[in-house]
Formats: C-alpha cells, structure tokens, sequence
C-alpha cells in the first residue's frame, strides 16, 4: 500500500482491464494515460495522465507536474505536448492524438489546437474547468482554424477513482494538519 490506496487496486483495476467491455485500441491507450496518472498520484500531484499517439506509437507521456515543478502551466497535456513536439522537432503534431484521463481544462484545449492534433481522448469530465463539453465546448466553435475530434467517457469509471481517491486522501490529511494545530494550541 502506498498512499493510503492499495496498489494492488489501482494496478489491477485500473490497468488490467478491470471492466467487462471488449478490448479497444482507445482502452490500451487509455490505460497508458492511467499509468502516467497513477504516478502524478504518488507524487503528490493531480493524478492526470496524458499520453501522445502518432502512427500508432507512444510518442510521449507525462503526468501533472504542476506541485514539483512549481509551474501551473504544468498540466499533464502541456508537458506530453512539449515532449511530443520536441520527438518530431515540430510544434505542429498533425494527425497524432492525445489520451488524458481527465477532460482538458481551457489552457489545455488552447495549446491542442495550437498543435493541430487530430483527436483527443479523454476518461472523466471536468465539470469545474473542462473544455471539451463539460464547461465549455471549445472543439465546436466554427470559427477557429482546427477541428479537433473529440471522444469523452473511455475508462471513466477508473480515471474518476482515481481522482476521487486523490482528494478523499486530500482532505484527510488537511483535517489531519487541522487536528495537529488544535491539539498544540491547546
């Protein structure tokens, strides 16, 4: 057990194919973003996990950074774009498709379009921030320059775990620390 989540689930549920659905070629990918996701959680960050797919291959990964690297701009998509661009030593990443665990927030949404991808994939809405349907709809303005297909709710059930254990663990660490400081108070 590490984090007060047992591994053993997190592994196994989530990246052994833990639902009854047929195996597809979104679902492997996804469990890819997962793994990146589940690494963010151990680190104390965000567990978001973004993969980069070109002609079929991992072609970049990343998890959220924004804690140990300080950035807010360190969102698991960013840094998979940076790392993406960077392996085809272009900004542009025609025809490549993104996995993330969690729908992307606007910056996020910004930065794919800037990047031409063709598709992106994502496990569980965002209602608070989300971009690709839950807060806004980003894909579907006409008036931008790039269309950018988008499937939503691939693992969901799994990527929202995920995300709901991170902050269960969260909070009771903060009512933790809160306890801490009543009982030295006095």
């Amino acid at each position: 057990m590490r984090g007060n989540i047992p591994l053993g689930s997190l592994e196994n549920g989530f990246l052994e194919g833990a639902s009854s659905i047929p195996s597809h070629p979104h679902r492997a990918f996804m469990r890819f973003a997962l793994r990146e996701a589940v690494r963010g959680f151990h680190e104390g960050e965000v567990p978001v996990g973004a993969i980069i797919v070109l002609d079929g291959r991992v072609i970049a990964s990343a998890h959220n950074g924004c804690e140990r690297l300080c950035d807010p701009t360190a969102h698991a998509e960013i840094l998979a774009l940076r790392r993406a661009c960077e392996a085809v030593g272009n900004y542009r990443l025609n025809g490549a498709k993104m996995y993330v665990t969690v729908e992307p927030c606007l910056m996020c949404v910004g930065a794919i379009h800037l990047a031409r991808l063709k598709e992106v994939i994502y496990g569980c809405r965002e209602p608070k921030g989300g971009a690709f349907g839950s807060l806004y709809s980003v894909h579907l303005d006409g008036r931008l320059n790039h269309k950018v297909d988008v499937v939503g709710g691939v693992l969901e059930e799994e990527s929202t775990a995920l995300m709901r254990a991170f902050f269960r663990k969260l909070r009771r660490s903060k009512d933790g620390l809160q306890g801490e400081k009543r009982d030295r108070l006095g």
